[in-house]
């Protein structure tokens, strides 16, 4: 893929290659960074840093070498540790950081999101490093909650990478891949700015990932287990909990919620193997009882999970300081359950309600109304997150303040990138009768949108019946769905590719989005005789409600075009 054509992603594809631009070395104090000088040239601004972070390396072929690598472990968390020392820290320098380790499949950055935000609330100085970026690489370092900013994001990028160049020897590679040099630089500015702890999300798995040369976090978290990752993790959902498990160690308490019975029992015995006392979470309903219901700045039933482990994660890091306010114990709750302790059960604070009811995370379960097109953006791309994510579009839908009179209009804008399996997906995704499937390509995926479009149609044809297109079910209740033009067998009538995301949200908005606003439609966006009929339809009907998932880089360059603001 070009670097013009992955520009039509916006910045959520951080995969963009660019040309490297030489940099002037100096001689480096050997301990950290603060006593590296930044070399003032004119060249050396924000835009220059991110540049020169595209050229190290890109995901794909990121995961491509950890996939070779994987059967050695322990040589990729030494070459880690090398790094860091050269770098000028040793890992002994990270449990300054109080940190809040995070692995899972479903939900970790939702549930690091709470955590950071209910600890925000009490006054701390928060560090979060999470992964992916949506539109700015910034996002995945934040402090108090907020991307760094750009001035810090150069600074820190700079001494680190002229650190690096200084240390390079004949024996090692100069730079680490683009993860890990955003790892040791987050580790850096957390550092370097005194934040009071740090929330650290795993990038996958857990025993291989480059975040587990943390050797004393204050205490670790695993969110719902499901498949992802396979070529990389295992091809069951017990060999991927042995990856995640590889976090937890010796004496640091850990917490994860109800699991099923397979992978909780290999989380269970890789805790019993190091002596990590491992606890499961109880229900979120166990901690509202005899009290206020918690509302939660994230939407979907989904999401209580994850701020049920957030509240642990928050409340034991709390009590680890001796905080007068961690929460007051109710009666405890004996016993076990699949041979594990129970976490507490305890009062949530005033801090912690507030907490959880101004956690904001872009990108997932997350709503944009404008004016007639409501979008609902959730970057779900397993079949348990996606699963999630329509119970939590049909419920969005069911409770929405319905039109007097007028059509409404469903959509579909969906992608996949990986080895993810998007038949499985857009099979969970039918039953939410759209009228469009918008799946956007560029050059060289192209073949596989092509491939979503044919899954749609089968799907389509499948289950083609009148009440596929006419009234929802009951449980959507409302005004009848519409078929955006009659197509015989085998056509590709009610699904239609992109080139770009821009083009299918000019396509999709038809202009009535009071924010995105391009100068103009492309004529070639109305050759097809579906995207014809289908504008009319879309430019008349009284709402329209689009979902986008499928991909955190789909939605990410949504993002991007919908909310200028965040590339500012």
């Amino acid at each position: 893929m070009s670097p013009a054509a992955r520009s039509h992603l916006g910045a959520a594809l951080f995969l963009a290659a660019a040309s490297a631009r030489s940099v002037t070395t100096q001689v480096a104090a050997r301990r950290g960074l603060s006593a590296w000088p930044v070399l003032q040239e004119p060249s050396m601004e924000y835009q220059d840093a991110v540049r020169m972070l595209n050229t190290l390396q890109t995901n794909a072929s990121y995961l491509e070498q950890a996939k070779r690598q994987r059967g050695d472990p322990q040589t990729q968390l030494e070459a880690m540790e090398l790094y860091l020392a050269r770098s000028g820290l040793q890992v002994e320098d990270l449990d300054r950081l109080n940190i809040i380790h995070v692995t899972g499949t479903k939900g970790k950055g939702s549930t690091c999101a709470f955590t950071e935000c209910i600890l925000r609330s009490y006054g701390l100085k928060t560090g979060f490093f999470s992964s992916p970026h949506l539109v700015q690489v910034r996002e995945r370092i934040r402090i108090n909650g907020q991307p760094i900013s750009r001035d810090l994001f150069t600074k820190y990028f700079w001494r680190l990478y002229q650190r690096l160049e200084e240390t390079k020897d004949g024996s090692c590679v100069s730079m680490p891949p683009y993860f890990r040099f955003l790892t040791l630089m987050a580790f850096h500015v957390f550092l370097q700015e005194k934040v009071d702890l740090a929330v650290v999300e795993v990038g996958i798995g857990g025993a291989y990932d480059c975040t587990n040369i943390i050797r004393k976090p204050v205490v670790c978290g695993v969110s719902s287990l499901g498949i992802d990752h396979t070529s990389l993790l295992g091809d069951t959902v017990e060999k991927i909990a042995w990856q995640k498990g590889g976090i937890f160690k010796q004496g640091v308490p850990a917490f994860t919620v109800l699991q099923p019975e397979g992978p909780l029992a290999v989380l269970r015995d890789r805790a019993q193997q190091i002596s990590c006392p491992l606890y499961l979470c109880p229900p979120l309903e166990a901690l509202e009882e005899g009290g206020l219901p918690l509302t939660l700045g994230l939407e979907g039933e989904h999401q209580r999970s994850n701020a049920a482990l957030a509240l642990q994660l928050a409340h034991c890091w709390l009590q680890w300081q001796n905080h007068h306010d961690a929460g007051e114990l109710k009666a405890s709750r004996p016993g076990l359950l699949w041979q594990l302790p129970l976490a507490p059960v305890f009062q949530p604070t005033s801090h912690m309600r507030l907490g959880l009811r101004n956690t904001e995370w872009l990108g997932r379960t997350q709503v944009l109304r404008r004016g007639p097109l409501t979008w609902y953006l959730d970057g779900a791309h397993t079949p348990s997150s996606v699963q999630a994510c329509v119970r939590w579009f049909r419920r969005a839908l069911q409770s929405r303040e319905r039109q007097s009179s007028g059509t409404e209009v469903r959509v579909l804008l969906f992608n996949t990138t990986g080895d993810r399996d998007s038949a499985v997906l857009l099979k969970l995704l039918q039953p939410c009768q759209y009228q469009q499937n918008f799946t956007v390509t560029l050059d060289q995926v192209l073949l596989r949108c092509l491939e979503h479009q044919q899954h749609w149609n089968y799907l389509d044809e499948e289950q083609a019946s009148p009440a596929l297109w006419s009234a929802p079910s009951p449980e959507l209740a409302g005004p009848a769905s519409l078929l955006l033009a009659p197509h015989p067998p085998h056509s590709s009538a009610s699904s239609l590719v992109f080139s770009c995301i821009s083009h299918a949200l000019q396509w999709i908005s038809q202009g009535r989005d009071p924010v995105f606003q391009p100068p103009s439609s492309p004529k070639s966006l109305l050759t097809h005789p579906a995207a014809r009929s289908g504008a009319s339809i879309l430019h008349e009907a009284a709402a329209v409600h689009v979902l986008v998932t499928g991909s955190l880089h789909l939605v990410g360059g949504v993002l991007k075009l919908l909310e200028p603001a965040l590339s500012q």
